[in-house]
């Protein structure tokens, strides 16, 4: 099989050096050159045509964002962000993802040698996830403004009202490699009235609150990072926060968040097989599951639960996915009831909710 091409760019001459022993070291890969800046980059790019680039965002003469864009819609080609661990390197990261980054890895802010070196083998992961990816040519897209506390939402459709569904019903996401992307399209479909929905996507601590204040300058509903013991509310998505497990419990009548920390499952903290291992013993008939966009195999037997507790579960398809892992498993282990597009996912929620007004509910 042939080996997965990299091109590395960054400022800094000792994290091109790391990044490169890191890929050389892999049996299927190889650092195919290294440029300090994008004008460097560009010209290396169109010379060797990677498979795969890791791209600093904070570069001279051209920040990575620029070139990003530039690149994408020029020569679409996977890449994986290299972001430093702060709230405005946040914000570009989301932007980033925006523009048709693949993923990100985070600098550690002091001893980036052993930060780097400890991160090595989550490098060379995302690399071949991004290899495997599927990339589309950009058209420009602005960046979104910030949103004010008070700013007007998108107008909603005319829909009938949810009423008492909104309660008794919850959604529940799970997504990774691809997944900020297409979290983002099925929360924007949701109408205002939507049941709960709870996220666990795949990212690190210091990013989630800026992908929630996003989402939420974007969405209907009111988005946010998910408090532990809080209640969920109808028109209201609460997410992972990075690094820990997001679950959902009952209390009385009501449903609440659970956030704690723990260890990894699958390799992943926040993982979605506990965010779906939760909804099965919870939610059971209430829960609508969807798994997006993501390597490997999180949550897929946790989602085959939630199908044989009663929940009717919707997996993203191969083709609108930037890498069909997660939910190739969860349609393997037959959880899935529906495999679709990611444009017709959020329809098909409010589809289905409505389909099952009269079925069977939750009774305290």
């Amino acid at each position: 099989m042939a080996s997965i091409r990299v091109v590395v760019v960054d400022d800094s001459a000792l994290v091109r050096s790391l990044l490169k022993t890191f890929i050389d070291r892999q049996p299927d890969m190889e650092c195919v050159g290294t440029a300090a800046d994008p004008f460097a980059a560009r010209e290396l790019i169109r010379e060797v045509s990677p498979d795969v680039v890791t791209l600093d965002i904070e570069m001279p003469r051209m920040d990575g964002l620029e070139f990003l864009s530039r690149l994408m819609k020029l020569r679409p080609t996977p890449v994986v962000m290299v972001s430093t661990l702060t709230e405005r390197g946040a914000e570009a990261t989301m932007r980033a993802l925006e523009l048709g980054a693949v993923d990100f890895v985070s600098k550690p802010r002091l001893g980036v040698a052993e930060g780097l070196n400890q991160l090595a083998e989550e490098i060379c992961d995302k690399i071949r996830a991004a290899a495997r990816s599927r990339i589309h040519r950009r058209v420009s897209a602005p960046a979104p403004a910030p949103a004010a506390a008070d700013a007007p939402r998108a107008p909603a459709p005319a829909t009938r009202p949810l009423g008492r569904l909104s309660t008794e019903k919850l959604i529940f996401i799970g997504a990774s490699t691809g997944g900020t992307e297409a979290t983002r399209e099925v929360l924007v479909s949701l109408p205002p009235d939507s049941p709960a929905v709870l996220i666990t996507q795949h990212m690190p601590p210091g990013f989630t609150r800026s992908y929630a204040a996003r989402l939420n300058s974007l969405c209907r509903l009111t988005v946010r990072e998910a408090t532990d013991g809080e209640r969920l509310l109808p028109g209201h998505a609460y997410l992972a926060p990075g690094g820990l497990h997001l679950s959902v419990e009952r209390s009385g009548a009501n449903y609440i968040a659970r956030v704690r920390d723990g260890e990894p499952v699958n390799r992943h903290k926040p993982s979605v097989e506990v965010l779906f291992e939760s909804a099965a013993r919870v939610a059971g008939p209430n829960a609508f599951g969807v798994m997006l966009t993501g390597m490997g195999a999180d949550g897929a037997k946790a989602m085959k639960l939630m199908r044989d507790a009663g929940a009717y579960n919707i997996c993203q398809d191969e083709a609108s996915c930037v890498v069909f892992g997660m939910p190739r498993e969860a349609i393997a282990a037959g959880a899935a009831h529906e495999v679709l597009p990611l444009q017709r996912i959020g329809t098909r929620l409010m589809e289905q909710l409505a389909a099952t007004s009269s079925g069977p509910t939750h009774r305290v």
